[in-house]
């Protein structure tokens, strides 16, 4: 039930809390663990602090970029315990288990991203998420060990697997969400045409296109209302030109 669920190690330093994460997982039924330069792995310290999660080690991909690791996932959450310059929507562990675990969305491939242990998540990395994933905790110390905030996220999957759900949250209708990958072909190809137009100035365009990501992540495009906008943006684009 929780294979849909990925786990995403952005450039961790340390084999061993790899090992650690691996074995937190496996404690909960999960297995589907997605490594992105990592600074050293394999490792024998990551496979020491497995503890007989040594499955998930060997089937673990590792990926270049984060865009990799993340392009088949039509749903992606950043954890990160710091407060962000710009908003993002938010949930908890045990929210992002009442939203999709058991529920009318349970199919879809959901990503769990977790930064450096010494920085976390940077906003570029961030942009390619839909909701901050946050884990509760003492406002005054509020910095968790890698391996302890991903135990405590899958505990809450866990958990909630094994309740069915009483509602459906949402109807998306025959077509299904929009991959990461799809989105960001969607980004370059927005940004593209309102550059075309005069909209951009470069001066802002960094501002504007985080700001324009947030409206569409948040809104959670299927396949065809994707289709629908770039046919607009081409449209925009070839009516320019003449």
């Amino acid at each position: 039930m929780l294979s849909n669920f990925k786990v995403v190690l952005v450039e961790t330093s340390h084999p061993g809390n790899i090992g650690a994460v691996a074995r937190a997982m496996k404690n909960m039924r999960m297995n589907q663990l997605r490594l992105v330069n990592p600074k050293f792995f394999p490792h024998a310290d990551a496979t020491a602090r497995a503890s007989g999660a040594d499955d998930l080690l060997r089937d673990a991909t590792i990926h270049n970029t984060l865009q990799s690791a993340i392009a088949d996932c039509q749903i992606v959450l950043g954890a990160s315990a710091r407060d962000r310059t710009i908003s993002w929507p938010s949930l908890t562990a045990r929210q992002c288990a009442d939203k999709w675990v058991s529920s009318a969305e349970s199919t879809q491939n959901i990503a769990l991203v977790f930064g450096r242990e010494n920085s976390g998540l940077k906003n570029h990395e961030l942009d390619l998420c839909h909701y901050l994933l946050r884990i509760p905790c003492n406002a005054e110390y509020s910095s968790l060990n890698l391996a302890a905030a991903v135990q405590v996220v899958c505990y809450e999957l866990f958990v909630a697997s094994g309740h069915e759900q009483v509602s459906r949250i949402g109807d998306r209708g025959e077509d299904p969400l929009a991959t990461a990958e799809q989105m960001e072909a969607f980004y370059v190809h927005l940004q593209q045409t309102i550059a075309d137009i005069g909209f951009l100035h470069p001066d802002r365009s960094k501002s504007i296109m985080r700001r324009l990501r947030r409206i569409f992540n948040r809104i959670q495009l299927d396949t065809k209302e994707l289709d629908i906008l770039r046919g607009i943006l081409r449209f925009s684009q070839n009516h320019n030109t003449k």
